[in-house]
């Protein structure tokens, strides 16, 4: 990850615990850094106070604190990816895999997991097993028992050991290139093995492949980098929670164990925040980059739809959602053929279609991915116009949530005065005096005013 992403951008709400239990240095991590992204919102003023005020009976509070940070970071929140106990419960693996290969326009994508977290399909004698395919099978893949000892010379067991990246530009000239027939990997050309990891540990190992060298570009390598350190947080934290919840229930449990049980959840938690944040900026730059658009023109579309919410005094809460949804507002993008972003000829009526409900393919994978919910709302109505004539519901005027009538003016602003393939870019009086032409039919009339006053 770069240097600029692990910045701390926001100040988190548990920053304002100023009170430490006594005699406990570790109070002070649990009160930091808890709050980015996503998760601020769900983080009570209560909370904080429970968290912050002194207590005499210290190993009640920190049970108290447990369970607090266990049911917001519950499975409602985070992705449910562990706890498998039967072979059919690895379908999600399955749909994941089939996932990346479609997000990525790839030939075939596997997800391989070390036997420690492959639970229910831990009775081979391999240690890194395939447990998801984006490959239909006619058998049940799971009686092959495929997969790697972490001594085997392969990429995989490499890419999980030395938690490093291998990408192979041509595999039929790589004479270290070992393909398992049953996954078709006969005819792979281009591959490419992304580690799945954490602070605490290694949890297993995405494949992607091409049967052509059509190498992936950087924008979905990182994109498909963070998706897997996104899933080895989630599960990191799902088995510390289980945990967790078996310690608190211990009559003996001592305060020194409840404390460091403590900071490994809160450390997690942190890493969660972060890699969500991550994951969504780089979905967006992999749409930018597929769309063709200039590098960052969702990032300016959110910033704009920021100004603009900053203007109005929304609360902070309601700013960082309309932020998220706007830089994914064109998140079905990503799920539709590049070349047809490429075309500089007259689109055909299919290629309008497909155009034209991608918000509806791009809710549906938010609304897949738990913590991004809240966001969903205002994509998936920031087609609508003010006069009604809009999509998907035809939508008028007020009844149009205000993220999404924010949106709209964001995106159109940035559109027109962006360069296009078929056109180039307005100046910035020529855009505004279209919006106001348009004021009071496409957009909301009282934020067009404001977008002229924050431009002028």
């Amino acid at each position: 990850m770069s240097e600029e992403k692990k910045e701390n951008k926001n100040v988190s709400v548990f920053a304002r615990s100023e009170i430490s239990l006594e005699s406990d240095p570790l109070e002070e991590i649990f009160a930091l850094n808890l709050g980015d992204f996503i998760s601020e919102h769900l983080i009570s003023d209560e909370l904080v106070q429970k968290i912050s005020r002194t207590n005499v009976d210290k190993l009640e509070s920190l049970k108290n604190q447990l369970k607090e940070l266990i049911a917001i970071y519950s499975i409602d929140n985070t992705l449910k990816i562990l706890g498998f106990s039967s072979k059919e419960d690895y379908i999600i693996y399955n749909s994941i895999a089939k996932t990346i290969k479609q997000m990525l326009e790839i030939d075939a994508c596997h997800v391989f997991l070390s036997k420690e977290n492959a639970m229910g399909l831990n009775t081979t004698k391999n240690d890194i097993l395939l447990v998801g395919s984006s490959l239909n099978f006619n058998d049940d893949i799971y009686e092959a028992e495929i997969g790697y000892k972490f001594d085997d010379e392969s990429y995989v067991s490499f890419s999980f050991n030395n938690k490093k990246e291998v990408e192979v530009q041509d595999c039929s000239k790589d004479d270290d290139f070992k393909p398992i027939l049953l996954l078709n990997e006969d005819k792979v050309k281009y591959y490419l093995a992304v580690p799945m990891y954490n602070n605490m540990e290694k949890v297993g190992v995405i494949v992607v492949e091409n049967y052509t060298e059509k190498k992936l570009s950087d924008e979905f390598i990182e994109l498909l980098t963070v998706t897997a350190r996104l899933f080895a947080t989630s599960m990191s934290l799902e088995k510390l929670t289980e945990e967790t919840n078996k310690l608190i229930n211990l009559e003996d449990v001592t305060v020194s164990q409840l404390q460091n049980n403590r900071a490994e959840l809160t450390a997690l938690i942190g890493d969660l925040s972060s890699e969500q944040q991550w994951f969504v900026e780089d979905l967006a730059k992999a749409v930018d980059a597929k769309s063709n658009f200039k590098n960052n023109y969702s990032h300016d579309v959110a910033d704009l739809a920021r100004e603009i919410s900053t203007a109005l005094g929304l609360n902070e809460k309601t700013k960082d959602l309309i932020y998220y949804a706007a830089l994914l507002r064109n998140i079905g993008k990503i799920t539709l053929p590049e070349e047809l972003f490429n075309k500089k000829e007259k689109l055909s009526k299919e290629d309008w279609e497909k155009l034209q409900n991608h918000p509806n393919v791009g809710v549906s994978i938010l609304m897949s991915i738990n913590f991004l919910s809240e966001v969903v709302p205002y994509i998936t109505y920031h087609k609508e116009r003010w006069d009604g004539a809009g999509e998907p519901e035809g939508l008028k005027g007020m009844s149009i949530p205000l993220g999404s009538r924010i949106i709209a003016i964001a995106d159109a602003y940035s559109a027109m005065t962006s360069d296009r393939t078929y056109r180039d870019a307005l100046s910035k009086e020529k855009a505004l005096e279209i919006m106001e032409s348009e004021s009071g039919t496409k957009w909301d009339p009282d934020l067009v005013k404001v977008l002229i006053d924050l431009k002028k």
